[in-house]
């Protein structure tokens, strides 16, 4: 018996053992049939206080190492504005960094993975190669949110080819007063305009599903990105457009005017929400327990993270960081989840665990904190993904993309003056004349016609920041081959005078600037792009392109000018602006915010009391095609054709070659998808489905009616 007893209970205690240790190899948390709200659960009861603090803490690549991500259980690493590998560093080096800091948060007893983010705030701006595309006031002037979630979705894929997986993007600050540095990041003075624009999340995260519940943060596939909405808020609206300045407005106007895009985005699923700077009525919104918890997390019912600002608990107090304590103490308690550091990690470390253990912060806004994280972690599938897709590096710099880019500077610019009257247009230009002059210091300049947020956090001038093309080889491209082109930056008056022009394009504007360098409370063109402009004009027919951020003092310019175009900071793709010039595609740009006449008449907005612009909030002249054919006629609303006849009579309006004639035949054999009809000699198809057109196109191949 005593035998029997020995072997039974050594075979309990080996079963025991294999069964302990199959527990410990079966983690809840990994397991991706479970609920995501299980998984947390899980593995937040295995965490430990510095696990939990760690997730809270985002540092700059600078300062990370994998020994760094292993030791403090870093949530995550951020690249700011210019911080890269290295200057030009390629895809398949982003990604090998990216990994090699992963593996570094693999290595914990947790494995809990690190999120990357960046700011790609008008494509993937930080990286050499990348399609840059319109900043956001330039898309606000299309007032196309189909393009805007199209432009979303390339971004994402970019992103994606570094090995990154989180943007600080969309900026749905609505700016007030042009004045302010940052109002080029802005959709619009108008709130439902911005609102409009939050529809670039679905093309960043994907489409959520309609079943979703609100404020549940939603990532749709591996060509997705986490979002992020920002500046929480009122960014917009400080006085005098002072950068990170103070917004005073009552609530109702906090909640009526930059408000409305917060509560778009929670609904489109953002992932996490960016806090501003910026104070309301002499609150700092890094402090603002009552909007940041209370309205954000509970009216709003966000269940994404709420990540800082660039070291913004750090100016939480003046002299910067001069009380620390309470930055930390009172950043935490007003509910920022994650905290931007992004250098000094292990102060904020020692500093968070003190204020916990001696009770000054409860665990349970810990708990909050990481919990938000991770729902986010979860939801992106970082867990069963946690190392880059490598299948994504050639989407960087795509000619698909690029080509969007180029359609969304088409349908940026915007038409101020075209003539003396209706009658005498200046454009469309004509591609053949005998000389043409292009003049300015943005005609044949990347960076200039980039701006800030371009490889550097600045931008910068010059060719050599990045890839892409400048307006001047884009006009190269448009004309005639018999059409000689002259280019002089800065032209003299008596030299435009003498050399027998047929007209002259003067491409103008402000050079890069980002924040708080780019506040301006003069908002003239620079000196010396004035005096281009008056020598070319004063002397020949003009065309002024305007580069800028926003609306400049243009009044005293406009009688020597013959058109006027805004372009607003159009990206890499210049030919789109000279596919404008020249007829192949029409004006059809509005103006996203007010032009006013001198820079005194500052703050003034569409709806004001006193509301005396130079031009309104909404103005745009259009032009059509010169030679329109079908090819370039888009029909973006759903149900605006759905027969044959309907289609017929929608081409006889928009066909301005009166030599051709429409076919009476049209065929759509298949419930109106892939209709298809004759105008002169293309063969044109239309793509659709039973609701109506979505894109006309020009066949390729030849003519075969039947």
């Amino acid at each position: 018996m005593g035998k029997t007893s020995v072997l039974l209970v050594g075979f309990l205690f080996s079963f025991l053992v294999a069964t302990v240790q199959a527990g410990d190899k079966y983690k809840k948390y990994n397991d991706p049939s479970l609920p995501i709200n299980k998984r947390i659960r899980d593995l937040m009861r295995r965490m430990s206080l510095d696990e939990k603090i760690g997730q809270m803490v985002q540092i700059d690549r600078k300062v990370a190492t994998p020994e760094v991500m292993r030791d403090y259980k870093i949530g995550s690493i951020l690249s700011g504005g210019g911080s890269v590998p290295h200057l030009q560093a390629t895809p398949q080096e982003w990604l090998n960094m990216v990994n090699g800091f992963q593996n570094g948060s693999l290595s914990t007893r947790l494995g809990i993975p690190m999120i990357y983010g960046i700011d790609a705030v008008h494509g993937h701006n930080n990286v050499y190669k990348a399609t840059i595309f319109p900043h956001n006031i330039g898309l606000g002037a299309t007032r196309d949110p189909e393009l805007v979630k199209r432009i979303g979705s390339a971004t994402a894929r970019e992103v994606r080819a570094t090995g990154i997986n989180y943007v600080f993007a969309p900026c749905i600050a609505v700016c007030r007063d042009p004045r302010w540095g940052r109002c080029f990041e802005s959709y619009s003075e108008d709130p439902d305009i911005v609102k409009e624009m939050t529809e670039i999340i679905n093309g960043l995260q994907g489409e959520i599903p309609k079943d979703s519940r609100k404020g549940v943060p939603y990532v749709g596939g591996k060509d997705k990105v986490v979002a992020c909405a920002k500046h929480f808020v009122g960014d917009g609206g400080t006085t005098r457009g002072i950068n990170e300045n103070n917004t005073v407005i009552d609530k109702h106007g906090l909640l009526s005017i930059h408000m409305p895009g917060y509560n778009a985005a929670i609904i489109k699923g953002v992932g996490t929400v960016m806090v501003s700077y910026s104070s309301w009525n002499g609150v700092k919104m890094h402090a603002n327990h009552d909007l940041v918890t209370n309205f954000l997390k509970g009216a709003l019912r966000f269940r994404g993270f709420v990540i800082s600002d660039w070291q913004a608990i750090d100016r939480m107090t003046y002299p910067v960081h001069a009380n620390y304590t309470y930055s930390v103490l009172t950043g935490v308690q007003a509910g920022l989840d994650m905290i931007m550091v992004p250098y000094n990690y292990t102060e904020f470390i020692d500093t968070l665990t003190g204020l916990v253990k001696n009770k000054f912060i409860p665990m349970s806004r810990i708990d909050d904190a990481v919990r938000r994280i991770l729902r986010v972690k979860f939801q992106l599938g970082l867990f069963e993904n946690p190392l880059s897709d490598e299948s994504f590096i050639d989407q960087l710099g795509h000619q698909a993309h690029r080509d969007l880019a180029r359609e969304a500077v088409r349908k940026s610019l915007v038409l101020l003056k075209n003539g003396e009257n209706a009658d005498e247009p200046m454009l469309p230009l004509p591609k053949k004349s005998s000389r043409i002059l292009v003049a300015g210091s943005h005609a044949d300049d990347l960076g200039n016609q980039c701006g800030g947020w371009t490889i550097n956090w600045q931008g910068g001038s010059g060719n050599n920041l990045t890839s892409g093309t400048t307006i001047l080889k884009g006009i190269a491209e448009a004309v005639d081959p018999s059409t000689e082109i002259v280019y002089e930056e800065n032209p003299e008056f008596d030299y435009v005078k003498s050399n027998n022009f047929s007209y002259g394009i003067v491409v103008v504007g402000e050079l890069p600037y980002a924040e708080t360098n780019g506040d301006n409370l003069n908002l003239t063109i620079p000196l010396q792009g004035q005096y281009t402009l008056y020598n070319v004009c004063a002397n020949i027919k003009c065309v002024v392109v305007l580069i800028s951020g926003r609306p400049l003092v243009i009044m005293p310019h406009l009688e020597q000018v013959d058109a006027l175009v805004a372009a607003w900071l159009p990206g890499t793709e210049g030919q789109g602006v000279a596919d404008v010039l020249f007829g192949d595609y029409g004006f059809s740009g509005k103006l996203p915010r007010t032009w006013f006449k001198t820079a005194e008449q500052l703050p003034m907005n569409v709806g004001d009391l006193t509301y005396d612009p130079l031009y309104p909030f909404g103005y745009g002249l259009t032009t059509q095609p010169l030679n329109a054919t079908i090819s370039t006629l888009s029909i973006r609303e759903k149900g605006a054709v759905q027969s044959s006849e309907m289609l017929k009579d929608l081409l006889r309006k928009n066909q301005q070659n009166s030599e051709s004639e429409i076919d009476t035949g049209v065929d759509c054999r298949f419930s109106f998808r892939n209709c298809s009809l004759k105008i002169g000699q293309p063969k044109i198809i239309v793509e659709g489905d039973d609701l109506g057109v979505n894109k006309i196109k020009e066949a390729q191949e030849p003519w075969d009616w039947d």
